[in-house]
């Protein structure tokens, strides 16, 4: 099998083209598929079932290609059109516009989306510009932006899981006080910042944000003041310099017992394990408001596997999607990758995760907010750029205006 790392510097823009698909290799000659990942931190777990996907399977080699800055290689090979067979990404603006250039195969029809939660399903058919006939891809695995934290420091500080957002920050008072780092904050990394943007933003803004930002029914500058007060609100509670430490820092000091709470998603806990596998861990939802019953937690699909509509193998690739999708492979996965599962009768079932498990039985759940942002708009950068600078208004001016610039293109 054979593994692949690179990494390309240029994002280039999103061309549509098209090619005629082979012959299927039914001869029993070796067929080799590209599985291509946004998750560089799932190798492992897609490296287990591709060798058993293979073993069952001799004549498919299934090539899995997981890039760092992935969406930026998966654009320049657009543009050469070199492009794998099968993908599995998230759900968000990228998909949306593969599916709106016609590259993916329409899953619609073909009773595989049968297993899947009808809502996850929803939630990937409304990034569709226009929305487009026709479902793209199969939900697979879905995550959850969270409050990690680290069940010996909050019994230590005499401490419940918050309800309410008032009684987080007392929380965050408290941790404080006793000279213990509340939230390690790892802003170095861009993106990381995204997760409390999402989690305060997907719930105060209004229902069907983008649709409506796309009419002038709605705007950043009128919508989201509250978002950037908690938001700096949160900064606070932070380190001396957050934007001095990356991703990787805080999972390891994270893991190590160095702050109370982090504020990430459920795919940071099998990289905190890596680290410390004894660190005992709990997670919550951000309560945003002061009323707990109006908290969601913010979810999405993680992961999803649609095949290129050019592949010359869609048997041999629709073949590798339905072995994911058997309760073994599905359950393997989430539990690996402390996820959560798009499919039917597929349940996470980790202490660690019950907090979020629990909203996720309820369905109280909003959508990410950045999944419908243009793709080109670059939200994170923006966002890091007004956590440095701590000008809301300007930078909610700004956030209109790219949004304006990207859709007007």
């Amino acid at each position: 099998m054979k593994r692949i790392a690179q990494s390309v510097g240029a994002s280039l823009a999103l061309v549509l083209f098209l090619a005629g698909c082979g012959d299927n290799a039914s001869s029993g000659e070796e067929v080799h598929l590209e599985l291509f990942s946004n998750k560089p931190e799932s190798i492992a777990t897609y490296d287990a079932l591709i060798d058993k996907f293979e073993e069952a399977n001799p004549n498919i080699n299934v090539e899995f290609y997981a890039p760092p800055s992935a969406e930026t290689v998966l654009r320049t090979r657009l543009v050469k059109e070199d492009m794998p067979d099968i993908l599995s990404i998230a759900g968000n603006a990228l998909y949306g516009e593969l599916a709106d250039a016609e590259m993916l195969l329409d899953y619609s029809e073909t009773g595989l989306l049968d297993q899947v939660q009808p809502s996850y399903v929803e939630m990937i058919d409304q990034l569709v510009p226009g929305n487009k006939e026709g479902t793209y891809g199969v939900p697979y695995a879905t995550n959850a932006n969270a409050v990690i934290y680290n069940t010996q420091l909050m019994q230590e500080l005499g401490l419940d899981v918050p309800e309410t957002w008032d009684e987080f920050i007392a929380a965050l008072d408290t941790a404080k006080q006793a000279g213990v780092t509340p939230i390690y904050f790892t802003l170095r990394d861009a993106w990381t910042g995204m997760i409390p943007w999402n989690a305060v933003g997907g719930n105060l803004q209004p229902d069907d944000f983008a649709a409506k930002k796309n009419i002038g029914e709605a705007s950043f500058t009128e919508d989201y003041p509250e978002v950037t007060e908690k938001m700096l609100q949160l900064l606070d509670y932070g380190l001396k310099d957050n934007f001095q430490y990356g991703y990787n820092d805080g999972n390891n000091a994270f893991a190590n017992g160095e702050s109370l709470f982090y504020l990430q998603g459920n795919w940071a806990i099998p990289e905190i394990k890596k680290v410390n596998p004894d660190v005992e861990l709990g997670t919550f939802a951000l309560p945003v408001t002061n009323d707990a019953e109006q908290n969601e937690l913010v979810s999405g699909v993680d992961v999803m596997l649609t095949t290129l509509k050019d592949s010359e193998h869609p048997e041999e690739a629709r073949k590798f999607i339905e072995f994911m999708l058997e309760e073994k492979s599905a359950q393997t996965y989430i539990e690996e990758q402390y996820a959560f599962s798009a499919l039917k009768g597929v349940t996470q079932e980790d202490q660690i995760l019950s907090g979020l498990q629990e909203k996720i039985a309820k369905n109280e759940i909003a959508s990410f907010p950045d999944h419908y942002y243009p793709s080109g708009m670059q939200a994170p950068n923006l966002i890091q750029a007004f956590l440095i600078e701590k000008n809301p208004d300007a930078f909610l001016k700004t956030m209109d205006r790219e949004w304006d610039k990207v859709q007007n293109r």
